[in-house]
């Protein structure tokens, strides 16, 4: 019993000790659990909402539209728990200009449900939901009207002429017609797509592009009213995938299964079969149509032999008359009358040349006839005609028909393709890997801390640990003391520690996310295995370093124990070498001096933890400076152009007509941008930027004219970068690299989160859906957006452009055919705010789809999920800081108390030995400082790895000024941490401190 109330007591005694372990346990645990638990949660709402509302696993696309056959192909899949096709079509409104949007079938399968936010669901035709975004840009509310013109309309004319033409080269056969649905609408509804959780009034949302070949909204329609037998897409829902985190490895297994079932057998008899079914229906048409023009040919043939019958016959009665009438004159001139009668009495017959010489006669005699008999001989002659000619169209038609209807091709796309869910995947587990990392230096902290605090703790404690081993108590027993007290220390903090990470800091980070992303159904939860596990890895780190303390002890006998420690013997320092310095320096200098660099031990400890400090404070500056920076950067340094305006195809010249009319233009490139996909398949045999790399980013693709390849390089800084270590990249010159005929340039923010270095194979999709291979030529310096950069030809080459394969012998790029440049980049004269005013009045005329200024973009980039993070970070690393300078200082103190009374004896006041002891403090956190400075911008420079976001590259640079702040702001916790350090000096009292221990 008086054992463990001597243990209470020395407990009670160390309460300072006890306050630190706790507190670096505390803060170790929060950032452990903290950042993790925030992603957690996050990741775990998201995908109970999208198993809710029946996010698709899988999705089907086709160049030609899918069929029933293709849908029932489908469902026999092995893997697959549900099929939905789906029908949708791109319409376009008046919406302060053009506008386009996506009319979406909602399906009557489950899969892909929109979430209701406000009014109801769409019921009957006419009827439809939109999404937030749309309200806020509109402003319209429930049960506003709206009108919508399909995209298609103008093609439909054309596509009906080529009908009646019979060319067959249709997307749609006989029985399938392409979706249609009503253009007279109702708002009834606003929901959110689960397909694009992204928060309209987020970051997001501010500095999103969407180039021409995405729609601006989605709008939700019912089945009812839609017409069509043609699919769009079609979307599958795997078996088993409900019970798996759609964030982890083992969903994307399970979904990699079908699609590869899919990819194997199913895509390719179904591509083969559609298109067949579309060769069937052009050669049905083609016989239809030769069947309906023989039928008109015959009915024009059998009109024109009923004339030619007609005036034959009159002809013939004209013969008959004029022979008749000779016959009878004949007769009169006879001996009798009754011969005459007789002769009268019936017509002469005449042989067949006589009769033709008077029917070419009375023709020729009757200008009438002459014109009849001319215009039956110029019909035969038309018709016969028209019937070679149709029959060599018909003929022509039946020889281009299977050149003219392209192969088939079907995309077979899992969530990864969907940018919404790539962005908040990535975003997660980016701010997850710093959760990862940084806990790491609180971790070694908090060992080196314990080991401090404990050793000294157990070396104080020396006597009496001898009494009791001498009096019988096992080392174990003795050893408890300080064991127990590590461990109800880390427990306490701890504990403490993991309601800030499962519930303070989460909610914190949650609060931030939601700015960015809707996340219905999100709430905090609380992993107990994790939770656990954070607590014993600070309990192993902190009883180890107590365990070892205790055993640098415990292995002396009991009498070398009960004695006093020898005092360490005497040694020369480095500086004392240097007599020029040493011999200037005076007394207390020299002392000073002696103290810092005799005792190893409690040098490294307070320089390693006062640089980890100091370095965690750098890196969390470091990410501040790096997002600060990247508009800048990004829209002032790399895109030299003052102005992107993008267009639709079918208004690009009355855009660039627009532009060169205001007059603000100095100089401009037309280009073609279009939305597409850049992936990266992880085979592993080198065609990758590395082995096993793999994912899918979206891009921007930039196509330029053949003629103004030269021209890229004064609108873009084209500046080639190479990787380097530890994630790090170096960058070339400016100008040196050029855009050729050989291949893609890549951004730098793409190729970093995929892998992807010059020489590298990717897959490319166009604005269209067309996937092509393509090479990787260079990687540009970009920090900002995705963008890929091809020239006209090798666009050419890679989509099968086919007016576009000798467009480098064209007069003018603007002359070919080959592309439509739907997009300027323009550089500006006035000033920013001018240049802002001038791309919104843009966006104001029809022909305009989007005009951006860089001058704005630059002003208004904002990343407020990093800077939260950053926030956080500097917060728990300058908390971390207190806590290590206020547990070293207070063992220093405790381990000076005879040197500290025996100053008091000689006469030092109060505020001398204050000096005195701090002084030595101060020169450790420089020396720290000096250290941590450095070691933070070499651990700042590897964040490039751990942030792998869509579309951002953190070049990481930190301003002088954040290393003044983080140097100010460790040292000004030194000095705060002194206001409590000296009390402690000078409460010690000379007589009691300097009484012999025997």
């Amino acid at each position: 019993m008086a054992f463990v109330k001597d243990m209470l007591r020395m407990w009670v005694h160390s309460w300072k000790r006890f306050i630190s372990i706790a507190m670096i346990t505390l803060l170790g645990v929060a950032v452990l659990t903290g950042i993790y638990a925030g992603c957690r949660d996050a990741f775990r709402s998201t995908d109970r909402f999208f198993d809710a509302q029946g996010l698709h696993d899988v999705q089907v696309l086709s160049t030609a539209g899918l069929s029933n056959g293709d849908i029932a192909a489908l469902r026999k899949v092995n893997g697959v728990a549900k099929v939905q096709a789906e029908r949708s079509q791109e319409v376009t409104f008046d919406l302060d200009g053009r506008k386009s949007a996506t009319m979406q079938e909602i399906g009557t399968n489950g899969i892909d449900q929109p979430y209701l936010q406000e009014g109801r669901m769409p019921k009957k035709a006419g009827e439809i939901a939109v999404t937030r975004k749309f309200i806020r840009d509109s402003g319209k509310r429930i049960g506003s009207r709206l009108t919508v013109t399909p995209e298609s309309a103008s093609s439909d004319t054309s596509d009906t002429n080529d009908t009646n033409g019979a060319d067959g080269t249709n997307e749609t056969n006989g029985t399938d017609e392409a979706p249609s649905f009503p253009t007279k609408l109702t708002i009834v509804g606003v929901v959110l797509d689960p397909q694009n959780l992204s928060n309209p009034d987020g970051y997001s949302a501010m500095t999103s592009f969407r180039s021409t070949a995405t729609t601006d909204y989605t709008f939700f329609a019912p089945s009812d009213g839609v017409t069509g037998t043609l699919y769009t897409s079609a979307t599958l829902l795997v078996k088993g995938t409900a019970a798996e985190s759609t964030f982890d490895e083992s969903y994307e297994n399970t979904v990699k299964q079908v699609t590869d079932r899919i990819d194997g057998t199913v895509k390719t008899d179904r591509q083969k079969a559609r298109r067949q079914e579309l060769l069937d229906a052009g050669n049905k048409k083609i016989v239809d149509a030769r069947a309906e023009a023989d039928k008109k040919f015959a009915d024009a043939q059998s009109q024109i032999d009923a004339n030619r019958q007609q005036f034959n016959q009159q002809v013939d009665q004209i013969v008959s008359m004029q022979a008749g009438a000779a016959a009878a004159g004949a007769a009169t001139n006879g001996a009798n009358a009754g011969a005459a009668a007789a002769a009268g009495a019936t017509t002469p017959q005449l042989d067949e040349t006589t009769r033709e010489t008077m029917r070419e006669t009375i023709i020729a005699a009757s200008p009438e006839l002459t014109q009849a008999k001319q215009q039956l001989d110029q019909a035969q002659s038309q018709l016969n005609e028209q019937k070679a000619s149709t029959e060599q169209t018909l003929k022509t038609k039946e020889n281009e028909l299977k050149t003219s209807i392209p192969q088939v091709r079907w995309y077979v796309q899992d969530r990864q393709s969907l940018g919404g869910f790539s962005a908040l995947k990535s975003d997660l587990d980016s701010i997850q890997s710093l959760g990862n990392a940084f806990p790491i230096v609180f971790l070694l902290v908090a060992v080196m801390m314990s080991l401090t605090a404990m050793a000294r703790m157990v070396e104080e404690d020396r006597s009496l640990i001898g009494t009791y081993v001498g009096l019988g108590y096992g080392r174990l027993a003795v050893a408890s003391r300080y064991l127990l007290f590590a461990l109800l220390a880390c427990l306490i903090g701890g504990g403490l520690g993991l309601i800030a990470g499962f519930l303070g800091i989460p909610a914190f980070l949650l609060v931030v996310l939601q700015g960015m992303y809707v996340m219905p159904g999100l709430r905090l939860e609380y992993d107990w295995l994790y939770g656990s596990l954070g607590i014993a890895l600070f309990v192993v780190g902190v009883l180890a370093a107590t365990i070892y303390a205790c055993v640098q002890e415990m292995r002396q006998t009991p009498a070398a124990l009960m004695r006093p420690k020898a005092p360490r013997a005497g040694s020369r320092i480095l500086l004392e070498r240097i007599r020029p310095v040493w011999n200037r320096m005076g007394f207390l200098g020299k002392v000073t001096a002696r103290n810092i660099f005799r005792f190893k031990s409690r040098l490294i400890m307070t320089v390693g933890g006062v640089a980890g400090c100091t370095a965690l404070i750098v890196c969390g500056l470091a990410i501040n400076d790096t997002v600060a920076d990247l508009g800048i950067k990004q829209y002032r340094d790399i895109y030299q152009y003052d102005l992107m305006v993008v267009s639709d195809d079918s208004d690009a010249s009355a855009m660039r007509t627009k532009v060169a009319s205001d007059g603000r233009v100095t100089s401009s490139l037309d280009v073609r941008i279009e939305s597409g996909d850049l992936t990266v398949a992880g085979s592993g045999d080198g065609d990758s930027g590395k082995a096993g790399s793999s994912g899918s980013e979206s891009i921007q693709l930039v196509a330029v004219p053949e003629k103004h390849l030269s021209n890229l390089g004064e609108m873009v800084t084209l500046q080639p970068v190479s990787s380097g270590i530890l994630g790090t990249s170096g960058v070339g010159k400016t100008g040196s690299l050029k855009l050729d005929d050989d291949g893609v340039i890549v951004a730098q923010s793409a190729a970093s989160a995929l892998g992807v270095k010059a020489g590298s194979k990717v897959r490319l999709t166009n604005g269209d859906g067309v996937q092509a291979t393509a090479k990787v030529s260079a990687v540009n310096r970009n920090l900002i957006g995705s963008d890929v950069y091809v020239s006209e030809t090798y666009y050419a080459k890679l989509f099968d452009s086919k007016d576009a394969k000798n467009t480098k012998n064209s007069k003018s790029s603007e002359d070919s055919e080959a592309l439509t440049w739907n997009a300027m980049l323009a550089k500006l004269s006035g000033s920013d705010t001018s240049q802002t005013d001038y791309a919104e009045s843009l966006e104001e005329d029809s022909s305009v789809m989007k005009a951006v200024s860089c001058a704005h973009m630059a002003d208004s980039f904002k990343f407020d999920l990093m800077g939260a993070v950053v926030a956080l970070i500097v917060a728990l690393a300058g908390g971390l800081a207190l806590v290590v300078l206020f547990t070293l200082a207070n063992t220093n103190v405790s381990e000076r108390v005879r040197e500290m009374a025996t100053l008091k004896v000689l006469g030092f006041f109060d505020r001398e030995v204050h000096h005195y002891v701090n002084r030595e403090m101060m020169i450790l956190t420089v020396m720290g400082v000096i250290l941590g400075l450095p070691l933070g911008r070499l651990v700042g420079g590897m964040l490039t790895m751990a942030l792998n976001m869509p579309s951002l590259y953190f070049e990481v640079e930190v301003k002088p000024l954040s290393y003044v702040i983080a140097a100010v702001a460790t040292m000004a916790f030194a000095l705060l941490v002194q206001l409590f350090v000296n009390p402690v000096l000078d409460r010690i009292d000379p007589i009691s401190s300097l009484k012999s221990v025997e």
